[in-house]
């Protein structure tokens, strides 16, 4: 049984691991003159690609993009991507664990969440040059490594998201205004969908846990994102099955035991109905 490969990130030796991890480098010197291929892979940490200039093609969790001029990309933990950039891109990469900067701020935090899941943004130029100013500042305190660095780089990145919600478009389907308690539930909600996928598959089980009736988690997820909170379940357990029949070569069985299916014929008949393949045919008709 093999694992999504998940890239992670290095340590330098000035940086103590035990405070995080956290890198940003210009495109320009890891693009260089040749084209930059990345396999279809998932991190263990957050990456933002910020375009400056350039053209592409980046894959996430199966949702094909354009890579363009003035482009912002944002990826959570666990997702995974294919990424190519043509030779001459410019702009930067930017990847940070959640040791090095999780908020504990609960505004800061959901903040943290709307913005990656986002994934996606195409900018107007004037909105990415606010962006872009905020990473070129982030840029300069990485390489002078002066005393408190690392707290300055941290307040960049709540600049940075609280920037990135204000100037990219709401993604389709997310309601524009939420209550406060609305939005906090509704994080608890996918964080803990995220932590017991292979578990918890019923809604009962979720509202146990957050106390709720099914009734009012699906008022949330519906005034959220226009969706049952069965629906968003199903989803996520039929994007995970994707990563796996896509990013691995194990058994369709193992990925069924995997997502928690103990009736294989189960699992196979599910997935075929989320997306019309049996997970075989999904696999050899898109890898």
């Amino acid at each position: 049984m093999k694992n999504i490969p998940i890239r992670q990130l290095g340590t330098a030796q000035s940086e103590n691991p035990f405070l995080g991890q956290f890198k940003i480098r210009r495109l320009e010197g890891i693009v260089g003159e040749t084209d930059l291929v990345h396999q279809l892979h998932r991190h263990d940490f957050f990456f933002i690609l910020a375009v400056q200039k350039g053209t592409g093609q980046h894959t996430i969790d199966f949702t094909p993009f354009q890579v363009q001029d003035h482009a912002v990309f944002i990826l959570r933990p666990g997702q995974v991507h294919h990424l190519e950039l043509k030779a001459g891109c410019t702009g930067f990469l930017l990847e940070f664990n959640t040791e090095f900067y999780s908020p504990k701020d609960k505004v800061a935090s959901q903040r943290l969440r709307k913005a990656s899941n986002k994934n996606y943004c195409a900018l107007e130029l004037n909105r990415f040059n606010k962006l872009y100013a905020v990473l070129s500042s982030m840029f300069q305190e990485y390489r002078d490594k002066q005393e408190g660095y690392q707290e300055v780089i941290k307040a960049c990145l709540d600049i940075f998201f609280i920037e990135f919600v204000r100037q990219s478009p709401n993604p389709k389907g997310e309601s524009k205004v939420n209550s406060p308690y609305t939005q906090e539930r509704f994080e608890e909600f996918l964080a803990l969908l995220e932590k017991h996928l292979a578990t918890h598959k019923q809604v009962s089980q979720y509202t146990d846990l957050m106390s709720l009736s099914p009734y009012q988690l699906n008022e949330i997820t519906k005034s959220s994102v226009g969706k049952t909170a069965s629906e968003l379940i199903n989803e996520h357990i039929v994007l995970e099955a994707k990563r796996y029949l896509l990013a691995t070569p194990n058994q369709v069985k193992d990925i069924a035991d995997l997502l928690g299916y103990e009736d294989f014929s189960y699992f196979i008949r599910f997935f075929k109905k989320h997306t019309g393949y049996s997970p075989e045919a999904f696999r050899h008709n898109f890898k």
